[in-house]
């Protein structure tokens, strides 16, 4: 039941967000050798561009090893890996950090996504 309230939320956000002129973002912060990273990589990483939470917020890798790309120099990454920020207008507007696996993940995902990308335009 929650599952289906929150793809609705999803999809009421989707619906919202075609109209908005910049996207929500997931940035994935990751680096090499992260156990954590690797499960993601072999559990969502595979479905995830096919999923309604990427049309909301699609993935985008960010090594750790690497200088941040200079759009995310307001983000701090945390030292865990994974740690996914989603970012929207240049701004986080939630965080995950770890990955919790799969069910967790986009259960912590959708609310994040639903309370954000729902909330009243700014004027």
């Amino acid at each position: 039941m929650n599952r289906i309230i929150a793809s609705l939320a999803v999809a009421i956000a989707l619906a919202l967000s075609a109209t908005e002129s910049r996207a929500a973002e997931l940035i994935m912060f990751e680096r090499a050798g992260c156990v954590w990273c690797a499960r993601f990589n072999a559990e969502i990483a595979p479905i995830y561009a096919k999923t309604e939470e990427s049309q909301v917020a699609p993935l985008r890798r960010v090594d750790l090893n690497s200088p941040l790309p200079p759009d995310l120099a307001g983000i701090d990454p945390g030292i865990f890996t994974p740690t996914f920020v989603v970012v929207k207008e240049g701004r986080e507007i939630g965080r995950i950090r770890g990955y919790p696996g799969d069910a967790f993940f986009f259960g912590l995902l959708d609310r994040i996504l639903s309370s954000t990308v729902l909330e009243p335009a700014k004027s």
